[in-house]
């Protein structure tokens, strides 16, 4: 895995770093961690090797025999040699980020670097970003993807969140809360079960929910399509138990009349006529 002036297909440099761990040398730590049955500690290796002389040394910009430059961005934090991507290393995330600085802030609750555009404009979840993604199971902290921020406050790999999207799914896999705006999509579920009502036996049934979005317990109407949170509007909402109130039907016959006691005995004595027909032969 000697590096060339490309570098790999992580990274543009000029040199190969010197596995603390092994003492093999890797372009990066991601080539490394393929190949190998551990991973490499970026923040101890000491030495590098120039792609053009192959001279070991220590780890700097440029190469101190043919004055090579190893990488546009150098961080002697991180090990990070790479092309200029306005990158910074952010000293409370302990890593360097993508940039340029401007456009981010650290979030000290969250634990992270956020676009400008979300400071005070997001829900903070304590060192959130030091939770594995809950789609792939991947870390977030130091991946290489971007993250993706849900209005509930936490964290999918950008990817991950793009996949969810595509399938249709909108629900937080950790909080179950609306992964984005769903107005427009609670407007159409109502159109739907206007024009589609439940059979005569189930109209007027309900049933008791638990809304996934506002957190709310209350009695909606029972269909097929969705059940809707009095509280927010929101049909991100799950059943409670079974129906609470009976199907039309049977209130009907709850509310039949009671018969008169004479009617009874009269049918009482109707029945041995009733009983009194041909009956099969008893077998032998």
């Amino acid at each position: 895995n000697m590096a060339s002036p490309a570098g790999c297909e992580h990274y543009v440099r000029s040199c190969s770093l010197k596995a603390p761990c092994c003492g093999k040398l890797y372009v990066c730590r991601l080539c490394h961690d393929a190949e190998e049955n551990h991973q490499m500690d970026r923040f101890k290796v000491v030495e590098v090797q120039c792609s053009e002389c192959q001279t070991v040394q220590q780890a700097q910009q440029n190469c101190q025999e043919c004055d090579a430059q190893f990488g546009e961005y150098y961080c002697d934090i991180c090990h990070l040699f790479d092309k200029d991507k306005k990158q910074y290393h952010c000293q409370p995330c302990g890593i360097c980020r993508i940039g340029p600085r401007e456009k981010y802030f650290h979030c000290e609750k969250c634990n992270l670097c956020l676009a400008q555009d979300l400071r005070g404009n997001h829900k903070c979840v304590e060192n959130v970003s030091r939770q594995n993604c809950p789609v792939c199971m991947e870390d977030i902290h130091t991946s290489r993807i971007g993250a993706h921020v849900l209005p509930c406050g936490h964290l999918l790999h950008k990817t991950c969140f793009d996949d969810m999207v595509r399938t249709g799914a909108y629900r937080c896999p950790l909080c179950m809360h609306s992964a984005w705006e769903m107005e427009d999509h609670w407007d159409q579920i109502d159109k739907e079960i206007s024009q589609s009502p439940m059979p005569t036996e189930y109209q007027g049934a309900t049933v008791k929910i638990i809304c996934n979005d506002c957190q709310a317990h209350c009695t909606a109407p029972f269909h097929v399509l969705g059940m809707k949170c009095s509280d927010c509007g929101s049909y991100n909402t799950a059943q409670d138990g079974g129906l609470i109130q009976q199907p039309q039907q049977q209130q009907q016959e709850q509310q039949q009349p009671e018969q008169d006691p004479e009617e009874n005995e009269a049918e009482t004595a109707t029945e041995p006529e009733l009983q009194d027909q041909p009956q099969l032969p008893t077998p032998d």
